[in-house]
């Protein structure tokens, strides 16, 4: 794992950027193919504004870790904001996943993915991703730090 760069969350009225756990992942991991695309598209965001961090993606990103105090460490407060689930969020996020089901999408479990780009999307939040085929089909008011199409990851169903 790497270590990440420590500074102040910035004042609210500054852009924010939810993080996807692909992203923290590559990082954290030090993913031969991702990590550096990962930290330097981190590190921009983070000099534009906000970095927040949903439920969702703190659980995706704690299964690396034995303790909470280690994962707090690795994506710590000062950097990135936690931020709850709006409500209307979840609305949005089951209805893109309706729509997803109905397209005949196969994935029994994606809703976590959902929930992130209905977070994003009730917020007015960049979305930093390197799986974005999914946020762009069903969340096109989103704007994405993904990936050229050419280079996007796989789980883009």
């Amino acid at each position: 794992m790497t270590e990440p760069h420590i500074r102040a969350v910035p004042p609210a009225g500054l852009p924010a950027t939810l993080v996807d756990s692909s992203v923290l992942l590559d990082i954290l991991t030090d993913d031969p193919a991702w990590a550096q695309w990962s930290g330097d598209a981190l590190a921009r965001a983070r000099d534009d504004g906000r970095l927040v961090l949903s439920p969702i993606v703190y659980a995706e990103v704690s299964v690396g870790f034995d303790r909470v105090e280690d994962l707090d460490e690795a994506v710590p407060e000062a950097e990135f904001e936690r931020e709850p689930l709006p409500y209307a969020a979840g609305f949005l996020a089951g209805k893109a996943f309706l729509a997803y089901r109905r397209r005949g999408g196969q994935k029994r479990s994606p809703l976590p993915d959902f929930y992130i780009g209905a977070h994003s999307a009730v917020r007015g939040y960049r979305l930093l991703t390197r799986n974005a085929g999914r946020y762009r089909t069903y969340f096109p008011s989103v704007t994405l730090i993904a990936p050229d199409d050419d280079q996007d990851a796989k789980g883009d169903e």
